[in-house]
């Protein structure tokens, strides 16, 4: 199984950061997979943002949940993140996985929140 990031590097502060994992060798809706996204800032360690898992139910991280959303194209094989009215301080590299079963991360994504 391999994981992709797609997404935009550079996002305007106030706007909602939109991110794509592709997800091959496997289906999104195998049982009992979580399909995760998480991010790590510079100088601080890794943060578990949210995950959908295989029959479509969401998680949410309780100090991103009023600014995050998770959803899934089964067709396409892809979940995707958006997190809204992004700060400088959402500037970070992301990283889609999966989170149950043997752990499994994409590369990553940087994303810069400036103006």
């Amino acid at each position: 199984v391999q994981l992709q990031e797609s997404g935009p590097g550079l996002v305007k502060p106030s706007q909602t950061l939109s991110l794509t994992c592709t997800v091959s060798g496997g289906s999104i809706t195998t049982a009992y997979y979580h399909w995760s996204w998480i991010r790590q800032s510079p100088g601080k360690g890794l943060e578990w943002m949210g995950a959908i898992d295989y029959s479509g139910s969401t998680y949410y991280s309780p100090s991103l949940k009023s600014r995050t959303s998770i959803s899934r194209d089964t067709s396409k094989n892809q979940f995707t993140l958006q997190l809204r009215s992004v700060t400088p301080e959402d500037t970070a590299e992301y990283y889609c996985a999966r989170t149950t079963g043997p752990h499994i991360l994409g590369q990553g994504t940087q994303v810069t929140v400036s103006s």
